[in-house]
């Protein structure tokens, strides 16, 4: 994982997530985090929670909207709630959040050094200090109204920051992660997402920058006189130096998913897989009322999440086909699928706490599958699949934010 993984635009979407998805994202977040606590260690999940594409795609397999700014505030929460009660059992503490949860960051990690016996203080002081960088040092015209902070008990730590622009309806989101962080200001971030070339971004955390933290540090240093003397001498504003090249995620503002947002060989590789290791491996499952193909191609997607390596999250909107969106795109969440995906990986993670890993085991058999199939797997394409699923919604629970009840 690099320094920075990358950008992407986020559109601003208002509106609430119900009661209904969340409970169930809730659920889901916490044990997908389990999973990927259990397979590869406590600090995984940090890893994973910094890089924006992963991010992203995480939240879209919780039947949020795949695109837009409000994943970042639903995940956040959803994790917050749901690992709350196990945070002494999996050493991670979700603090802060958005608005006024941002503000609390600072004692809730005091809080955390109380009872990890990891220094408080310092971490609080590391909240506020990221929070000040964002804010001050990388002037790119977003407001930051959101603030999670991730520490483990190994004192590890990642931090998802999000801005909006109200002006232009974007979004833009920071991830920090504390493994990567040197000097909070010569480039800290793990990724900074946002919509470049539309306005230049006065990043003073760029390592190019160097001499002008430097030089503004003398300048002041000289008194007002010298401020004012510089000023005057200058002519025009100097160009700014080009931003690195980063890998872009580009997050249109249409709100429906389109064929063009998804790698459709992924798409086939993961129903080939679900169709092939399914009856082998979820045997057991297959024969519950309920757990059927279809549950197994939504395990397919989430095994990804779980297992899949970060280039393989460059098309979110491939793993909302797992559960759908709360908004109906790119079809109402099938409710019945979700469910016993729930069912399943629980039942897995539990298993694997007593000391059977076949189970889960059977989600990184599903994943390698897919990897495996990817060249050679066919299938539909992606309007008939949504169209199968769009016809299949009654019968699977299918449910949506306009739907009354």
């Amino acid at each position: 994982m690099t320094r920075r993984s990358g950008t992407a635009d986020l559109p601003l979407h208002g509106g609430r997530v119900p009661a209904w998805l969340g409970q169930r994202m809730t659920r889901l977040g916490r044990v997908i985090v389990e999973a990927i606590a259990h397979e590869y260690g406590r600090d995984e999940v940090l890893r994973r929670l910094s890089h924006p594409f992963w991010f992203q795609s995480f939240g879209a397999v919780m039947g949020m909207d795949w695109h837009s700014s409000g994943i970042t505030t639903s995940v956040l929460g959803a994790l917050k709630r749901g690992l709350a009660p196990l945070e002494d059992e999996l050493g991670l503490y979700v603090c802060g959040g958005r608005g006024r949860h941002s503000r609390q960051t600072p004692s809730e990690l005091l809080r955390v050094g109380d009872v990890t016996g990891l220094d408080g203080a310092r971490l609080a002081s590391t909240s506020r200090l990221v929070a000040k960088v964002d804010s001050a040092a990388v002037q790119d015209g977003f407001e930051l109204y959101l603030h999670g902070f991730v520490v483990s008990r190994s004192g590890a730590w990642t931090v998802i920051q999000q801005g909006m622009d109200t002006t232009r309806r974007e979004a833009r989101r920071y991830h920090w992660l504390s493994e990567q962080v040197r000097n909070f200001v010569d480039e800290p971030h793990a990724a900074i997402e946002g919509k470049p070339g539309v306005a230049p971004i006065v990043n003073l955390t760029d390592r190019r920058a160097e001499a002008s933290r430097r030089s503004q540090l003398e300048l002041l240093a000289g008194g007002p006189d010298r401020v004012v003397g510089s000023l005057a001498k200058l002519r025009a504003p100097a160009a700014l130096p080009a931003q690195q090249v980063l890998p872009h995620l580009s997050l249109p503002a249409h709100h429906d998913v389109r064929g063009s947002d998804i790698v459709l060989r992924r798409l086939h590789a993961s129903l080939a897989a679900a169709a092939e290791r399914g009856p082998r491996d979820f045997e057991e499952l297959l024969a519950v009322p309920g757990v059927g193909a279809r549950t197994v191609e939504a395990l397919a997607l989430v095994a990804e999440v779980i297992h899949g390596a970060p280039f393989r999250f460059s098309d979110p909107a491939r793993f909302s086909l797992a559960h759908g969106g709360k908004d109906g795109h790119p079809f109402p969440v099938p409710l019945k699928v979700y469910d016993q995906t729930l069912r399943t990986l629980r039942s897995a993670v539990e298993c694997a706490k007593l000391g059977n890993d076949d189970k889960l085991a059977a989600f990184a058999r599903l994943d390698a599958q897919a990897r495996s199939l990817e060249r050679a797997a066919n299938g539909p394409d992606f309007e008939t699949y949504v169209a199968r699923e769009r016809d299949r919604s009654g019968e699977l629970g299918g449910r949506s934010v306009f739907d009354r009840t």
